[in-house]
């Protein structure tokens, strides 16, 4: 069974924009989007009852960094809760990718995470050229265990596909219409479909409105989501594609991820709507 939480569940909603395409060339095109220096952050709330409580914060960043003797992008999300609300339930989860610079293709993920008493660890590298995944995987309830899996066409870890999803164009989508994704997640490969809703309008907490494309989730049934479309997210109307609210149904209630602040982009941002 899959485990989700906060940095996965914004990261696999996230995922909504990739295209089910045939061929590799295909799948890793061209970047215009990313670029080494970006910055987002989103504030997470939590809802008991009739209450909607910030409990937590995320943050996803871009860098450059060596791998096998290239330039890569080096792709790194932080999840945790605030100090707060440690005392209750404390999160730490750090997520990190490579991928190419020019393409996005997927080298290497890597997710330490740490929530209550529960820890994960999980590792995969991408060996293209053998179509082979290898990975390391732990938890809290099992001991490290190395696998081989067979690399299909067109998968991507969590990370990388964020951001290779943003490169890609939406014109062409008709409201209702569903996009299959393949993912790879916690050592299992997931055929999941997102569903395009059209355009939208949303306010963040600190007032900004922005002119968005709205998107429903299918999502893998685990410990935090029953399954089902039980995912809505809104992105920028514009080249950056970054996500403004992702509101998702859990088993113990509700969470939005607002965005808050957002630096180093590579491209003009001008989804933001004047009062």
């Amino acid at each position: 069974m899959i485990r989700t939480n906060t940095i996965q569940w914004i990261a696999i909603i996230s995922l909504f924009l990739i295209f089910s395409l045939k061929t590799e060339a295909q799948c890793y095109s061209e970047n215009t989007v990313v670029k080494a220096g970006e910055k987002v952050y989103f504030d997470v709330y939590y809802n008991w009852g009739f209450i909607w409580v910030s409990a937590a914060e995320a943050i996803f960043e871009v860098n450059h960094t060596e791998y096998k003797g290239n330039t890569v992008f080096h792709f790194k999300s932080f999840g945790r809760s605030l100090p707060s609300y440690d005392w209750l339930y404390k999160v730490r989860d750090v997520y990190e990718a490579y991928a190419d610079t020019s393409n996005l293709k997927p080298y290497w993920f890597n997710r330490n995470t740490s929530e209550g008493n529960y820890k994960v660890n999980n590792e995969y590298s991408f060996d293209h050229a053998n179509k082979k995944i290898y990975s390391k995987s732990e938890n809290s309830k099992k001991p490290l265990v190395r696998d081989t899996i067979q690399l299909p066409d067109c998968i991507y870890d969590m990370q990388a596909a964020i951001y290779h999803a943003r490169n890609l164009d939406f014109s062409q989508l008709k409201i209702g219409e569903k996009i299959p994704i393949k993912m790879l997640i916690d050592n299992e490969i997931a055929d999941l479909y997102i569903r395009y809703m059209g355009r939208d309008t949303i306010q963040t907490k600190n007032g900004i409105k922005y002119a968005c494309i709205k998107f429903t989730a299918l999502m893998m049934e685990g410990s935090i989501f029953n399954g089902g479309e039980d995912v809505e997210v809104w992105v920028t109307d514009d080249q950056n594609k970054i996500p403004v609210l992702v509101e998702a149904k859990i088993l113990v209630g509700s969470v939005k991820a607002y965005l808050s602040k957002y630096t180093g982009l590579r491209n003009e941002s001008t989804a933001i709507l004047k009062n």
